[in-house]
Parts: C-alpha cells; structure tokens; sequence
C-alpha cells in the first residue's frame, strides 16, 4: 500500500430521503449518511432478500443522499455546490435498531454473517458488495484492511470509544497509518470492551490478511460483549452457520495481486465539523427572524441583503466572544492558556468592524457599486484567517482540558454563556463559527453573479469572487496541512534515532515494505521505506515501531526502470533503480508484486517531479521548493500559494515566488549573468545562423533549421528579451525577424509537462521500455531527441510499440494529410475519439490510456472487462480557469479551458473529484468554473 492519504475535512450537510440510489463500487464503504434514508436497513425485513436479489450496481454510481443548502446560512463551505455525495461518515455513534428487531441469518459462512453483522451495527452500507451474489471473503478483508470502520464500529457500539485524534481516515495506501488504526482498535477492544489479548488478531493478521479467520473470530467475540449485546444485535454466528476456513488461505496472495482503488471520500471529514456548521447556521437564522423577507421577484436584494445581515451578526458574534468571554477569562487562565484557546479573534474583530461598516456604506448609501473593490481590497486582510484555521483545532483541545482540570474555568465558561447568549451556545460552539464564516464569502458573491444582469457589473463582481475564492482555497489548504502535519508528527514519533525533522522532507508521498541492495552487492535487505517529496528514509521494523538505517537526499537521485528484473515473474523481483546524479554509488529497489512497483515507480516518479518541476530553471531562474513563513502571492498568476509548507517555489537567485504550474510563465529572473545570457544565434551572412526548410511556405510565421550550436554568447541587447539555446539541426518557428538583424524572435515554447501523455525529450528504445508492461493502446507523445523541435506518438497496439511522427508544415500540426491540426493539443484530442487508421490502416485504435496514468484507473479496468461497467455520474460541467499541477497522483492536473466532468463535489476542503481527457482525479472547484 503505497501513496499517501490526501486528509482534509467537511463540514456536515443535511440528509435527503428522496435522494437513494444504489452506491456504486466508490461509496460501498461510504455508510449512511443518516438514519433515515431508502438505504438503511429496515428492521422488518429479512436481510436475505433484498440486498442478494439486488442487480450488481454499477462501479460508480453516486449513492444515498443529496443536500442542498443555501449559500450563507447552510452548513457547507467552500467549494460545496447544491449536490454533495456521500461520503464516509464520520467517527460517530449511530443509532442502533431495537432489542430483537433485526433477525439473524443462518446456514451461512460466518464471513457472510460477519458482513450482516457489521450492516445492521450501521458500518457498512445495506447495498454493500459484500452482499453481492458475486461477493467474496475477499471483498470483506479488503473492505476492513485500512482499519478505518472497525474503529467506526467501536464508536457506534459505544459512544467515543475511539478519540477522533487517533485516527487516520484516508490511510488506504500507507501501510504505516493502517496498522496504527487497526493497532488503536485492538487497544480500544481491551480498554472499553474488555476483551482479552488472547481473543485479539494481531495487526499483521489483518493487513497482510495472513489469518484473516482470526480477524473474524476477534469480531464474533466483540459482537458478545455485554456492551455489544445492549444495542440489541444478535451477535454471529449462529449455531447453524458453515464454516470453511480453506478460503481464507489464498488472501495474502490475492491482497497483494490486487490494488485497493481509491474511493470517491478522498477528503472526508477527519475534524468533527458538523456541529460547527449547525451553530452558524442557528446564528444566521436567528438574525433572519429579526429581518424583513425580501420580494420574490428580487433575488439580488435578496443576496445583497443575505451579503449585509450575515456580516453584521458575524461582527457581532466576534464582539461577543471579546466582550463575554476573552474578558472575563483573562484572569482565569495563564498567558499561554489565553493565547492558546483565543488565538487571533482580537485581529478578526478589528478587521470585521471595518469590513462590516464598508459592506453597509457600499449597499445602502452607494448602491452596491463598489462592493466588489470592498472585497478585492480586503483579502489580503483576511488571510490572518489561516492562522485561526490553523490553531482552531487545538484552541478546542486546549479548552477541554482546561474545563477538565479546573473547576473554577468550567464554571466561569457557563457563566460566561448565559451572559452571552442565555447559555444556546458555548465558547466552544462559537470557536468553530470563524472558520464557517470566512468559507461562505465566495458562496454569498457566487449567488449574487448569478442574479446580476449589468456586464460591468457582473465583470467587476467577478473579480471580487475571484478573491474570495481563492482566499477560501487558501484557508483550505491550511486545514488541509495540518492533517499532514498530524501525519507527519506520527513518523516523526515511531521513527528512533531519527535525529532531523521529518517536516524538512516535504510531503509524504507513501510508506510501505520493500527490499533494497546497493548496486555494488547482492543482498537484498528487508526495509520499511517513507518517501517524501525530498527524501527517503530507509528503516528496520522494530516490533510497532522502525529503526532508520539511512536517510536518502532524492535531490541528489533520478529514477530508472528495470525491466529485465519484472520477467522472473515471482514475489519481491520486480526491481528498479535510484541512481545518483554524480555517480556515487546507487540502491535498486525490489517491490513485492508488478503492481506495486507501477505504484512506487509513480510515486518515486512525482517526488522527484516536485523537486525538479519542467521550467525550474526556465529564463535563468532557479527555483527550489520552499517553505513561505508569511503570506505569499504568485508572481504569475496572483493568487496565493497554498498551505502552510512548502507552498510553491523560489528563486535563489531573485526571490520570485511562483506556483509549480506558474513556473514556465515567470519573466526573465532579475539577477542574469550577461555571460549566461544567449539567443537566436546570429548568421554569418545575415542569414541569422538558419536556413530555412525547404517545406516551409508560410511567410507570416516561418520555421528555420539551425546549422550550428548557439549557447549564448555574442548576448542580445537585454531590451530584446531572453535568449534561446539552441543545437545544429533544430527547428525554430519564428515570431519576428528583420533580415538586416542579428537577432529573431521565436515563442516561448508551449508547457505540455502537466498533461498525462506528454514525456519530453525520450527515444524510441525509452519510449518502447515504458510501452512494454502496458495495456493495449497506453500512448505517449514525446519530443524525438534527434530532432527536438519535432514530435512522435509512440502507441502499445497489438503488444507490439508502435511510432507515429507528427509532421509539422505550415504551423499546422498532422500524422495524415487529409487532417490538420492547429494546436498538438488538438491533435491528441482528436484521436482519443477517433482511430488512427485514417492515417495508417494497420493502427486501428484511439490514444485511449496516457502513460502516466495508474494502470489501474477507472478507464483501464473497463478496457480490461470490456468496458461493461458503468461510467460515474456526471454532477456537472466546468471550464478550468487557471492551470494546476498536482502534486501527488491522486491530484488531476489542468490547463486553463480544460472541460472538466464533476463527479464529486466535498465540501469544507473545496476539492472535487472530476475527469478531464480520460484522467480522473481530485482538484480544487476554486480553479473551474461551473457551467450554468
């Protein structure tokens, strides 16, 4: 198990009954969203019936429920549009059916009656595959491996049985994070249940599957515990159950043979943050009492007003928290305590005094026309917003504490609510509301655009949601790593003698068992490996804990396949290379199965793609990945970078700051050697160094070919521009060019480095290397290294690596003459939906799976099965309004005008799941806009 889990968080939503179709292979482990929807189990039904019946749903239907809410006043946050897909719930107790309401099965596995069991105690959902006719014991152990519901499972049995803190909700690709659930429910077994050690698995029994009987064993004796019996399920087996323990043997190979798929609740709830959206809610609604209703026939007042009333009672609530309780408790709490638990409200009531004021001069005395310049001007202000976010968590850990320790604080904070507010909401409530607050902004601006006509007004509002979403972006991305954070505090932890910050690695990109020999010896040492974005640390397993060995500088490596190892076709021979950059000596790494070498490979692959990002080193820069301490702006594009660490990239040499999607439009660095500087090279008769092609007739924008090496010196004047190093043989397409000047003007050359297919300079013996393991019609598109400005499609057909050149001719771009293309962006989207035999009639296939694709993707697994599964509902439509790189494989690039499929919209962090060109995959909904 392998890449990292992405954490994040929502805030809740409301549950609608009308809205229950059957959960697809994505949301089988979503739960319920509520006690009340069409997929509950109905305690009057035999549990035979139904779910065996049931037609096999498809692999991604959405499931369970809808909400809608309104933007302002409803429980969703950033991000979130009117429909919401379930998810995995939250560490919650549920509501468990009546004494002797729910009958037993009989005369089956106790697998299948471990799976009914979990059904009933609300864990899985009813429609589950495990209650599939097809289902096997498989299913289950794959469904229970990341230790995720069995801690679920104790909560819902008894109330907090398990401390939300503990666990790791998306840890199904880090083997490190899954033990460590699974270890927290055995301990909680022990401690809450009071079970024996001797009726426990052990963690390994479960991940590696190796007893999985044992596993299920341990669940029949928890459903016998007094505390388990309470609720009134009958616990399994029952007497006439069959037992068959040989079809537990085969699951350690099958586990490893198969590869967990990611689901759709990538970035559920790991913080409760339901309640805190209910208690913004009760505090908008209490001002809308006071409130005249607006007319029907006025939806824009309606928003303007919706705009004005929520401020002034937000304003009112921070003054509320200042004036009834920061004031009060000065006296109570240490300095520290005080600083803890308050963080920065005194800097957010200032800052909403003014806003409030601003806010109400622009709609009632200025008719709202500056409204959106009060928004633009104040983002900067509200970024101290991700300090809050940052410390709110904790700021309610630390009140807890407190009211347990002292009797006088836990006094004076009841005190302090009745003066407040009659005692409806605690400091506690009210700690939450600021972080609801500042994700609604762009929800409320999104509304009014929606219903303004005027075109400069609408353009101008425009801007001002372009602010606040990406403040919102912002203030998620925070949330967003601080989860990682918490992840990484974990390493840190269960790492001896690690004697350096795990921090100073970047992020974790995945954890997990491997063996490693240096290129020098033979023998293969057993390690648990962490990579992160700049490194891997190499360790020994050490009972529950791991010893580092080493400490890997990936800036000084580059990644390299080994084939040849994969045909010995057993465990732990699928290898490939870490070689060092300088020669030293490097490690081959052997993974257990081929699959979980693609995986590592793609992992290795995307650190090292952060450390050294296409165009790091574009027009004299050198950017490196950073850590930004304050508040920083892209210099492209703007908008903030993201996060806490290791947000975007600087220059050493100038100081720009940059997104790694910005990096190949950043201007000229501001600190040039003249002596690095070069150009189009100059001719010795005028002719510019270049002769022309002889198929080039287009005089509005000719190519050249260049006849010798150029790499910069003699240097342009520095008012002509940045230079371009070239190498006999080139192609230049040419912008601008006087005969009687030693320079020309060429374009900057188009950034293909986010999209799936593209793989840069790469030989056809490279290109067949990566083709060779693939399915059938994997492709990509590589610069030909003998001719650079040239391109080819290289194409797994027949199982056999195919090449196609694409011809260049007239700024055109084509592989047959009867069809051209402007952009080569436009070319490979034609063939994705349309075969290459019209060009040659032996190729008879689209550009179907980019090779950068996990092999496992949805697309794939419907080529394999015929493509009999259904494809996920489409939510939506939206354009992609600025280009994003991911940063992990479970992230979806785009490119500014990308047409993006919706598929999942979360709420809280403000990612989505969607499809663009056959790439599935999470992204931020701040970058896209929806199509109305």
């Amino acid at each position: 198990m392998l890449s990292r889990p992405a954490p994040g968080s929502r805030v809740g939503s409301l549950c609608s009954v009308a809205a229950a179709e059957p959960a697809g292979a994505h949301e089988e482990r979503a739960g319920l969203a509520c006690s009340g929807g069409r997929a509950a189990v109905d305690p009057g039904r035999d549990r035979n019936q139904a779910p065996r019946g049931a037609p096999r749903p498809p692999a991604a239907a959405p499931a369970l429920s809808h909400s809608r809410t309104l933007a302002g006043n409803g429980p969703t946050a950033a991000g979130v549009g009117e429909a919401e897909e379930p998810r995995r719930p939250p560490l919650h107790p549920r509501r468990l059916p009546r004494p002797g309401s729910v009958p037993e099965p009989s005369g089956m596995e106790p697998w299948k009656q471990c799976a009914l069991w979990l059904i009933h105690c609300k864990v899985l959902p009813a429609n589950h595959r495990v209650t599939w006719d097809s289902a096997q014991v498989f299913d289950l152990a794959q469904t229970l491996r990341d230790g995720v519901l069995l801690c679920q499972l104790l909560n819902n049995l008894r109330a907090h049985s398990i401390n939300l803190k503990e666990i790791n909700l998306r840890p199904q690709m880090s083997q490190f994070l899954c033990l460590k659930n699974i270890r927290t429910f055995l301990t909680a077994c022990c401690e809450t249940f009071g079970m024996r050690k001797s009726e426990l698995f052990e963690a390994f029994d479960l991940f590696d599957v190796r007893d999985f009987g044992k596993v299920i064993e341990t669940l029949s004796r928890l459903s016998r515990t007094p505390v388990a019996l309470a609720t009134g399920i009958r616990p399994f087996p029952t007497e006439e159950s069959v037992n068959d323990d040989d079809i537990y043997k085969g699951l350690p190979d099958l586990i490893d043979e198969t590869r967990v798929e990611d689901e759709e609740g990538l970035y559920d709830c790991v913080y409760g943050e339901d309640e805190g959206g209910e208690v913004y809610e009760d505090l908008m609604k209490a001002e809308e009492a006071h409130q005249p209703k607006c007319p029907e026939n006025d939806i824009r007042s309606c928003c303007l007003a919706e705009i004005k009333q929520t401020e002034e009672k937000y304003t009112e609530t921070l003054e509320s928290i200042e004036k009834y309780f920061m004031a009060p408790l000065k006296r109570f709490l240490t300095a520290a305590e005080f600083d803890s638990v308050f963080i920065n409200i005194p800097e957010l009531v200032k800052v909403h005094r003014n806003l409030v004021q601003e806010i109400h001069d622009s709609i009632v005395n200025k008719n709202d026309q500056n409204l959106y310049q009060v928004f633009i001007n104040y983002k900067e202000r509200l970024v101290i917003y991700g300090q809050y976010c940052s410390g709110v968590e904790l700021a309610i850990s630390s009140l807890d504490y407190i009211s347990k320790t002292k009797e006088d604080v836990k006094l004076k904070l009841e005190e302090c609510s009745k003066r407040a507010n009659n005692g409806k909401f605690t400091l506690r409530d009210l700690l939450v509301v600021p972080m609801q607050r500042v994700l609604k902004y762009h929800l409320l601006l999104q509304e009014l655009v929606k219903h303004t006509t005027d075109p400069m007004e609408k353009a101008n509002l425009k801007l001002a949601l372009d602010a606040m979403k990406d403040l919102a972006q912002y203030v998620n991305e925070v949330k967003r790593d601080n989860e990682t954070l918490r992840e990484i505090k974990q390493f840190q932890l269960s790492i001896e003698n690690l004697n350096q910050p795990v921090l100073l690695f970047g992020r974790p990109q995945g954890d997990g068992e491997i063996r490693i020999t240096t290129l020098d010896k033979h023998t293969k040492q057993e390690r648990h490996i962490f990579l992160f974005d700049l490194a891997v640390i190499v360790c020994k397993r050490k009972g529950d804990n791991y010893e580092m060995k080493e400490i890997i500088d990936l800036q000084q490596y580059k990644i390299a396949n080994n084939p040849t190892t994969d045909k010995e076709n057993k465990k732990w021979s699928y290898g490939f290379y870490l070689i060092h950059i300088q020669g030293q000596n490097g490690l081959e790494f052997y993974c257990k199965t081929k699959d979980l070498k693609k995986k590592w490979l793609e992992q290795f692959e995307m650190a090292l793609s952060n450390i050294r990002p296409d165009y790091a080193d574009s027009n004299f820069h050198e950017f490196k990945m950073h850590t930004f301490n304050r508040v920083t702006s892209c210099k492209v594009c703007q908008m903030l970078l993201r996060g806490t660490f290791y947000q975007g990239y600087l220059c050493v040499k100038c100081g720009a700051r940059a997104h790694k999607e910005c990096l190949g439009r950043v201007d000229n660095c501001g600190r040039v050697n003249s002596a690095e500087q070069g150009t189009l090279k100059p001719s010795e008769k005028r002719t510019n160094g270049l002769r022309r092609t002889p198929r080039q007739v287009d005089p509005g924008l000719p190519k050249m070919q260049a006849i010798r090496n150029y790499t910069g010196m003699p240097a342009p004047a520095l008012h002509e521009g940045p230079p371009l190093h070239i190498q006999a043989g080139d192609t230049v397409e040419l912008l601008r060019g006087d005969a009687h000047s030693l320079f020309w003007q060429v374009p900057k050359p188009v950034d293909y480095s986010c999209q799936p297919w593209y793989a840069g300079a790469m030989e056809r013996l490279q290109a067949e290397t990566e083709l060779i393991n693939r399915v059938n019609s994997t492709y990509l598109v590589r610069h030909r290294t003998k001719e650079s400005g040239e391109y080819a499609i290289s194409i797994k057909y027949n199982n056999e690596a195919k090449h196609i050149k694409i011809l260049t001719r007239d700024g055109f771009f084509h592989i047959a003459e009867n069809r051209k293309f402007k952009s080569l962006m436009e070319l490979v989207e034609y063939y994705k939906h349309h075969s290459l035999k019209e060009g040659f009639r032996t190729l008879d296939t689209t550009l179907q799976f980019p090779y950068k694709e996990p092999e496992h993707s949805s697309g794939q697994r419907g080529n394999r099965a015929g493509n009999s599964l259904l494809s996920p509902k489409v939510l939506g439509i939206a354009i992609a309004r600025y280009d994003f790189c991911a940063r992990d494989m479970r992230e979806l690039s785009l490119l500014k005008g990308d047409v993006v499929k919706i598929y999942t919209k979360m709420s809280a962090n403000g990612w989505w799941r969607g499809e663009v060109n056959g790439r599935v995959g999470w992204f931020p909904s701040t970058y896209v806009e929806e199509d109305e």
